[in-house]
């Protein structure tokens, strides 16, 4: 959300682009759930071409949209494609202790700094227990870690990182796991003590 730009200006733009048809669609990034609705009401109102889609981080670790942003897209009909469904590969297992961090990962290149704030090791030993729910479910944790987000209606797709063409694999085909309520719960319930839920424990 550009702050600094009134956001009649960014919108009638976006109208201009799509109009001109130099754009089909537009959407917006980490906006907050009242910037949205302030947009697309705006749009509406103006006949202006309205936006489609939010980009927003969500997995099962930062759950910061689930409040707010998630109705207020099911509200005005926005689809979801979220960024780091893995949380930087934290959840895919790789990373089993603070003190071993794989090299050429992620962890221990320039990207650090957005695995940093989930080296804990009683998160990466949580992150080992879902191995059982995995395995359940007949997929990888990243799969595991993929269909968590597609299970909810609102997301439409995701975004996934991958060095090798078998992550590519690995993930795209966890958007055909089907998990049922009862692993899903068992997820949460591992989890939940390290989940950022809230704007406040997002810092």
């Amino acid at each position: 959300y550009d702050r600094e730009t009134p956001l009649d200006e960014t919108c009638r733009i976006m109208d201009d682009l799509v109009r001109q048809g130099k754009v089909l669609y537009w959407g917006v990034s980490e906006w907050s759930a009242d910037q949205i609705a302030r947009a697309v009401d705006l749009c509406r109102a103006e006949g202006w071409a309205v936006p489609v889609s939010n980009q927003p981080q969500y997995s099962a670790l930062w759950r910061v949209i689930e409040p707010d942003v998630l109705p207020t897209c099911a509200d005005v009909g926005m689809g979801n494609v979220v960024w780091s469904p893995l949380a930087g590969g934290i959840l895919t297992g790789k990373y089993r202790s603070t003190d071993e961090i794989p090299t050429g990962s992620r962890g221990s290149g320039s990207d650090a700094m957005f695995v940093r704030r989930w080296m804990d090791q009683g998160l990466l030993d949580a992150v080992q227990d879902l191995r059982g729910i995995a395995g359940e479910a007949g997929c990888t944790l990243a799969q595991l870690a993929v269909a968590w987000c597609l299970r909810e209606p609102m997301v439409s797709s995701v975004i996934v990182g991958a060095t090798r063409v078998e992550q590519v694999d690995e993930n795209a085909a966890g958007a055909d796991v089907e998990i049922d309520d009862e692993l899903l719960a068992g997820v949460d319930e591992i989890l939940a003590p390290y989940a950022i839920t809230g704007q406040d424990d997002a810092g």
